[in-house]
């Protein structure tokens, strides 16, 4: 088995990334308990470290998997489902980059 990377860049509507990370937060004890999850979380810009910003509506969420097969599994969860659903109109775009260890 080949552990997988994710990388998804969401950027919301102007002002709605806060709405968005809480719903996110609450989704998060539901995606720790998939099997095969080793880590699931989001990321926002470290201020002052003299990077590239994403800005204010962005944010990235890092998650690491143990398999395709896991990741597979994730993506069809019923909580995935219900949290898309609640957050589809405060998405302006994602970008989901699937990734192997080199």
């Amino acid at each position: 088995m080949t552990m997988i990377h994710v990388l998804a860049f969401i950027t919301t509507k102007p002002g709605k990334r806060a709405e968005v990370l809480a719903a996110f937060h609450k989704n998060i004890p539901n995606v720790h308990a998939e099997a095969g999850c080793i880590e699931y979380g989001p990321v926002v810009d470290a201020e002052g470290l003299g990077q590239v910003a994403f800005g204010p509506d962005t944010f990235v969420v890092v998650e690491k998997w143990e398999s395709a097969e896991a990741l597979s599994a994730h993506a069809k969860a019923p909580h995935m489902a219900a949290y898309a659903a609640s957050v589809s109109d405060m998405i302006e775009k994602r970008a989901v980059h699937v990734l192997r260890p080199a």
